[in-house]
């Protein structure tokens, strides 16, 4: 049996698409479990009616957050509590799911053999701002952790991710790791479940691409893309602050020094220079494209790469700022934002900590 469990915290606008797309799914024996996170909006009536519709759909009324957890890995947690499945799916509620979806995910991971497997959904983009941004965001990301070879790779500790917008997990492995509640103090939970499964060893994960059969819009407005970047790009510089500083010199060495060196040359009416300085520009978007195209992002994602690289360290410099000053605050909660040193085994379920 599969469970497959959604947290949600005002998701009016996504939430029935996501959950009509999970109860849609050609497989015979699953249940959806949605986690109503304290939600203000219409959320909890949209659950409400659905629930009426599909007795395969069971939504838990969060409780409230307790000391040392962060949101989502709590109202994940409460979800596992409740659910029947010898597997656990977790994802977000802006996600579509194709009707082969979870069955083909448990297909590839009996394939592979692993107890874990993340998807990387396919991203939707439909404002200017995400176009023009986030490909750009996503690719860099996916250029800084390394290829699937290394991050499928047991040896390769140093190479772990997974995309907390789809995690399947085998219940027993689940339960052996310490459930949720060994990412509770974690802003980018999906990140550390995968760099503790393998420092464990015992079980094998997996990063696959999803094929379009899970689709994800992410964020819709430069505001949203702000904020949820802001929350957790620090985070892979393990709140070093070296590592950091590395990375935001990689990311000028992007966007925007070049561009700079071009406008000092024009200003300056070195035409020699400006002319290399624009020809570096133009091979680095055309190689961005090409790199890009290969991660099937859209076509002309490359064309925005130095406005996407600006906007990535921008971001990078305010998640740096609010991590190292303690203030990350995401959907209206706040939460301390230095990284916490490894939380103490803990009831994978989180009984008992309020």
């Amino acid at each position: 049996m599969l469970s497959i469990i959604v947290p949600a915290r005002n998701e009016e606008r996504q939430i029935e698409t996501c959950v009509r797309s999970l109860l849609a799914q050609r497989y015979l024996h699953f249940e959806v479990i949605v986690v109503n996170d304290r939600s203000d909006d219409a959320t909890g009536a949209i659950l409400a009616r659905l629930a009426g519709e599909d007795s395969r759909l069971t939504v838990v009324h969060g409780d409230a957050l307790p000391d040392g957890w962060i949101g989502k890995p709590w109202a994940l947690a409460q979800g596992a509590r409740i659910a029947r499945g010898d597997w656990l799916l977790f994802t977000d509620a802006d996600t579509t799911h194709e009707p082969l979806a979870a069955s083909s995910a448990l297909q590839h991971a009996a394939q592979y053999g692993a107890q874990a497997l993340s998807l990387l959904t396919t991203q939707r983009f439909e404002t200017l701002a995400e176009r023009a941004v986030l490909p750009s965001i996503l690719w860099l990301i996916a250029f800084a952790v390394g290829s699937l070879d290394a991050i499928n790779d047991p040896r390769r500790a140093d190479a772990a991710i997974f995309n907390g917008q789809y995690i399947l997990f085998e219940r027993a492995a689940y339960d052996a790791l310490g459930g949720h509640g060994a990412v509770r103090s974690r802003i980018a939970e999906d990140y550390e479940f995968a760099r503790l499964l393998k420092r464990d060893g015992r079980f094998r994960g997996r990063l696959a691409g999803a094929s379009d059969l899970v689709y994800t819009r992410m964020y819709r407005s430069l505001r949203e893309i702000w904020d949820g970047f802001s929350k957790n790009l620090y985070v892979a510089a393990h709140d070093n602050p070296a590592q950091a500083f590395a990375g935001l010199i990689a990311l000028a060495a992007f966007s925007p020094l070049p561009e700079a060196l071009l406008a000092s040359a024009l200003v300056k009416r070195q035409r020699t220079r400006a002319l290399r300085m624009a020809a570096v520009i133009v091979a680095t978007s055309a190689a961005a494209e090409f790199a890009m195209r290969r991660s099937r992002f859209p076509a002309g994602s490359g064309a925005f790469f130095p406005l996407g690289a600006a906007a990535m360290l921008a971001i990078f410099v305010n998640s740096a700022r609010q991590h190292r000053a303690g203030r990350v605050r995401w959907r209206g909660r706040a939460y301390e934002g230095r990284a916490a040193r490894a939380p103490k085994p803990l009831d994978p379920y989180g009984r008992g900590h309020h």
